[in-house]
């Protein structure tokens, strides 16, 4: 067995750091959620009445059929989101499609846990991710009342998978590469296996990699087709004797990378370490184009372990992409078996699918094994496949490395070595990516001041008084938690690793138990008291309230933390059956000034979502406007009502009422110049 471990400087100039997560899959709003139904072997795949799915609009035709399973692995609130944190106006909400809702925010999220400020993350970072055709997609760009609202190209910018990367990019400021991924079912490892070969090239120095995929929010069943892929009674239960097939579910995952000297250097708190990665395709060597093949899919482990300097013998666990279909697990087994047939005995590897707990998750399937296996190495706990029994006998698993994990158990340190792991995936069309994890390596002890400094100032804030109540109570449940981190870390992070929002508050302690009761009485709404002897920090604190810079004292380094307790709303998405009837022509024709001004107006809110109590002196930006929204509303202006506007006037600081008074004045050029000599003679 090589002895290779993360200490050595070789493995430093070639392993990837994994220094934050984030990760919304059935049955789990987080992944401290995800870990316990992992560890806890549940099946989180959903099962729905026919009164449910009715409720839903599902096709009554099609629901009542013999073959119709009513399960999916389903992702609640896949439809709500929080808009104004990323700078959208509501009508671009709405049409924003519900998978870039969900990975924007699950990115802010792993920016968060890595304890850096989403909008303030480090510089040269890259955004690799990829996600899947959505219902909503395709409803929004056929629909022509939606393109005459806000423009067909605005239409496609906000629901296009083409553009899940770039809008991340966009609204988190992130200047590195900004890839979309696509490999079918293997798309979110493959895009972590491209972002760690950029941050070796030198591409980025950080990368956020993943996938998301929400085909529909709505509760939806499938059709069982005799020799199909998808399971005739809802569960998938890979490499199981009882298999017959996958189910479809919802989820999106992040993981946020970084090369792992940098990361120690720099303090970041290291979850796991990526030793290697490879990907392949097996061409034309399978019997039909979404057939797995065995050779790539062993060349795939076998590179992947090769590039990390290791063998594949090395591994105690392997997540595999246990798909539970009779071709593909079989192929699957036949690979890994020769991959890893130099394992110490039979059966002295792990093997596990997370398909079996959550579903099949598209192109977030591999995200989410790979956080799955982040986390049994952090808790040094092997997690079960939900519902394990015994093992298929034509997949021969007896004779191989391998046996099914198939309740929690301890994963005890190896005698030689770190704990290590491999991740596999596979795509329809042939592309298999395999990640080798490796246990962090242990973090040194925090830095101490010389001396006791007294108690920790914590700085909270969030966007409204009701988020900030859930970011106190959230923190005040991670103190309390055994292995909670240090004050000072705690403290250095709320401080350098959180975007500063407009309501604030803070809390000063000694200790965590302190800190703890503080918080809590602040997410009750109950008055704090002021601990004696803090005057100083009191003071800085008054001034986080102010929203005033000052140099902030004590040390520490980033740590995890509790993430952003998003507020988001329900903004529905379309559906193909609720796509709106074709608008009938504008007819243009005169309409009095005052009526005209009016419309005007009523045209400008229309296209920023704003309803008739919006703020008359909010400005277009300051209302969510944008340039090519600007140019959809000239082209709507002449269109329907004649006027001639130039796109420089969205560029000037006026309220929409001053706009649509302008926009009206400037029809008559007489009218315009008869006005400014008003205003000179005036003056």
């Amino acid at each position: 067995m090589n002895e290779t471990t993360t200490d050595t400087s070789e493995t430093l100039d070639s392993a990837i750091a994994v220094i934050g997560m984030s990760g919304r899959f059935p049955g789990a709003p987080d992944l401290d959620a995800y870990w316990q139904n992992l560890v806890g072997g549940v099946c989180s795949i959903s099962d729905f009445t026919e009164e449910e799915l009715l409720a839903d609009g599902a096709d009554p035709a099609e629901t009542g059929g013999r073959d119709y399973v009513p399960s999916k692995g389903y992702l609640a609130g896949a439809d709500r989101f929080d808009p104004a944190l990323f700078g959208f106006n509501r009508a671009e909400a709405a049409v924003l499609d519900p998978q870039h809702r969900l990975l924007l925010e699950t990115a802010w999220a792993a920016l968060e846990d890595a304890g850096h400020d989403p909008l303030d993350a480090p510089p040269r970072t890259g955004v690799y991710v990829g996600g899947g055709v959505t219902e909503h997609m395709l409803a929004a760009q056929t629909d022509p009342k939606l393109a005459a609202q806000i423009g067909a190209l605005q239409v496609r910018i906000l629901t296009d998978r083409e553009f899940l990367a770039p809008w991340v990019s966009y609204r988190l400021g992130l200047d590195g590469p900004s890839l979309n991924v696509q490999t079918a079912c293997s798309t979110s490892l493959t895009a972590i296996h491209l972002a760690a070969q950029a941050l070796l090239l030198g591409d980025c120095d950080t990368a956020l990699a993943g996938g998301v995929a929400v085909d529909t929010v709505r509760k939806r069943g499938y059709v069982h087709y005799q020799g199909g892929i998808f399971a005739p009674d809802g569960r998938c239960r890979p490499f199981d004797e009882r298999s017959g097939g996958t189910v479809p579910g919802n989820g999106v995952g992040v993981v946020v990378l970084r090369r792992l000297a940098d990361a120690l250097a720099d303090g970041d708190p290291v979850r796991a370490v990526i030793r290697g990665s490879a990907v392949t395709n097996d061409g034309s060597a399978r019997v039909g184009f979404t057939a797995p093949g065995v050779d790539q899919q062993t060349a795939a482990v076998v590179e992947a372990w090769t590039a990390a300097g290791l063998d594949p013998a090395d591994a105690q666990y392997v997540e595999a992409h246990g798909t539970a279909t009779e071709l593909g697990d079989r192929i699957e087994a036949s690979a890994a078996t020769a991959a890893f047939k130099g394992a110490l005995g039979t059966g002295s590897i792990g093997l596990g699918s997370v398909k079996a707990n959550i579903g099949h998750l598209d192109a977030a399937a591999g995200v989410a094994g790979l956080i799955k296996t982040v986390l049994m190495l952090e808790h040094a706990t092997l997690a079960p496949t939900a519902g394990a029994g015994r093992p298929h006998p034509e997949l021969a698993l007896e004779d191989s490395p391998f046996h099914v994990v198939d309740s929690a158990r301890p994963w005890p340190q190896p005698e030689r070595g770190p704990r290590r792991a491999g991740v596999s995936s596979v795509g329809i069309g042939g592309t298999n990516v395999h990640v080798v994890l490796e246990q962090a390596p242990q973090r040194p002890a925090s830095p101490r001041p010389p001396a006791a400094t007294g108690p920790e100032i914590l700085l909270l804030s969030a966007r409204t008084q009701e988020a900030l109540r859930a970011v106190a109570g959230r923190l005040a449940t991670a103190l309390r938690a055994p292995g909670a981190p240090s004050l000072a870390d705690t403290a250095h992070t709320l401080r350098f690793g959180r975007t500063p929002q407009p309501v604030r508050a803070y809390v000063l302690a000694a200790d965590h138990a302190e800190a703890a009761s503080r918080l809590a009485e602040l997410a009750e709404g109950r008055a704090m008291s002021t601990p004696a002897g803090a005057d100083e920090l009191n003071a800085l604190g008054e001034a986080w309230l102010r929203e005033e810079h000052k140099p902030w004292p004590g040390q520490g380094r980033r740590t995890a933390l509790p993430t952003y307790p998003f507020e988001g709303e329900s903004f529905g998405a379309l559906g193909l059956d609720t796509r709106r009837q074709e608008p009938a022509a504008p007819a243009q024709q005169e309409v009095p000034g005052d009526d005209l001004e009016q419309s005007v107006r009523a045209l400008l809110a229309d296209a920023l979502g704003l309803d008739a109590s919006h703020d008359p002196e909010l400005t277009y930006f300051a209302a969510g406007g944008d340039s090519l929204t600007a140019v959809h509303l000239v082209g709507c202006l002449r269109d329907d009502f004649d006027l001639d506007v130039p796109l420089t006037l969205f560029l000037e600081q006026l309220t929409l009422h001053e706009m649509a008074r302008q926009i009206v004045a400037g029809r008559d050029p007489d009218e315009s110049l008869d006005a400014l000599l008003s205003e000179f003679e005036a003056e």
